[in-house]
């Protein structure tokens, strides 16, 4: 992922969003633009998976080649790479079990190494001991449990010989911009032509100074020609979180970090289960309430969450991080509902919790009490009935002032209480305060 400069600036927050790319080769209306992210708004969830050779050495991918790990080392990794135990239905279905509607695979990271049967390099799993093609694999098999498959790509590529940066060594052999340019349209063009829809394609590694905003938008163009209906995050382009006025892409990306609230420009908060991205032994994993307010905190931001894990070097997912997506999605099963579909609001993430809004309701999700109550800023709505979804009778005083909720103590859940209300007229016609 991104250096930690990089990493903190992301962190700081969403703002001046434009919702529709301005330098697109033919740009869309608001109403195509927004069709066109539709499922991905509802979706709120997905899988992000980070693996490789690396693996065996339960190492941060990319980051700690030449450095933890000296470079003929890491870079022939893949030679002793086997993962026997890969099952791609497997993966899909701890995804689908999960409550996650689409998964990323980091099928190239910083150090070039690629998951499919690319014919632009033979550094690639089909020259490994394991030779077979999971990306292609894992695509069939998410298709397959109505999982949007995704790709995650590293526009730099510290190993390739004619990327014009180096890491952690003497430098590129024969470096040529150009010509690695070339390159990495011939991969996505495989991709995008061999592996079926992709519903994301996930960039990273775009702020180092060889990529350009002109080459950027060359590549936003060539894929969505390929694609029409592809979303693009927005580190395809020098923008970031920040600048995005005359920058592609399509939804803004804060990472290890939970987005500010933002109504107007889509983004996803990619947040690791453990400490690392790729698989890390005995790596210190999130509880499930760490886990579950992690979701809400986002969907109530109006984000969504795109949640990590790194498969071991056998190609299984740790049992135990297993373990924890299902009590997710046994949560998701009960209360789905109020995360799936919706939007973000009317009252803003606070200390009390955060809500969502679908129709005619409103889901207030209070992980905190301010004693025996819960006190929430008036709106231009009646409230014409409520419930505690989690359980218990929830009393509800609407008054020109504000909205109390109370609820008995033995009623409010550790992790969550969700409480809906029903209004009088469509929730989203409620100004976010």
């Amino acid at each position: 992922m991104k250096s930690q400069i990089i990493t903190s600036m992301l962190a700081l927050g969403l703002i001046g969003f434009m919702a529709i790319p301005s330098v697109a080769q033919e740009p869309e209306t608001r109403e195509q633009y927004e069709a066109r992210m539709a499922w991905f708004r509802e979706a709120r969830f997905g899988l992000f998976i980070h693996w490789g050779p690396v693996a065996i050495k339960g190492a941060n991918i990319g980051w700690t080649r030449g450095d933890e790990i000296k470079l003929q080392e890491y870079d022939n990794l893949y030679k002793r790479f086997n993962p026997v135990k890969f099952n791609a239905d497997e993966w899909a279905k701890i995804a689908k079990d999960a409550g996650m509607k689409y998964l990323v695979l980091v099928t190239k990271h910083h150090d070039g190494f690629c998951l499919w049967d690319t014919k632009a390099t033979d550094y690639n799993i089909m020259n490994s001991p394991f030779k077979r093609d999971v990306t292609k694999e894992l695509a069939e098999a998410c298709r397959k449990q109505g999982i949007v498959y995704c790709s995650y790509y590293s526009i730099l590529d510290w190993w390739h010989p004619n990327y014009p940066v180096g890491r952690k060594g003497p430098g590129m052999l024969k470096p040529n911009m150009p010509k690695y340019f070339q390159y990495m349209k011939t991969q996505l063009t495989e991709q995008l032509t061999n592996y079926g829809p992709i519903g994301v394609m996930w960039f990273d590694g775009a702020w180092e100074s060889p990529w350009t905003h002109d080459q950027a938008v060359d590549l936003y163009n060539h894929l969505r020609k390929l694609q029409p209906n592809i979303i693009i995050n927005n580190r395809v382009d020098k923008g970031d979180g920040f600048k995005t006025t005359g920058f592609v892409g399509d939804y803004a990306t804060p990472e290890q970090s939970i987005g500010n609230f933002n109504m107007d420009r889509p983004w996803e908060s990619c947040i690791t289960i453990c400490t690392q991205w790729s698989w890390k032994p005995k790596d210190k994993m999130k509880s499930l309430k760490e886990c579950i307010q992690t979701l809400l905190r986002t969907v109530g931001g109006d984000g969504n969450l795109l949640f990590n894990v790194g498969p071991m070097p056998t190609g299984e997912i740790e049992p135990r991080q297993v373990e924890r997506l299902k009590e997710m999605g046994a949560w998701l099963a009960k209360y789905g509902k109020t995360v799936y579909g919706t939007r973000g609001g009317p009252f803003k993430p606070g200390k009390f919790g955060i809500s969502t809004r679908k129709d005619k309701n409103i889901y207030v999700h209070i992980m905190a009490w301010e004693g025996d109550k819960v006190t929430l800023p008036a709106i231009p709505a009646r409230i014409v009935a409520s419930s505690a979804m989690t359980g218990g009778k929830v009393t509800v005083k609407q008054t020109d002032a504000g909205i109390e909720i109370s609820l008995p103590a033995e009623d409010r859940q550790e992790i969550d209480t969700v409480i809906m209300l029903e209004l009088d007229k469509p929730a989203m016609e409620i100004p976010a305060k």
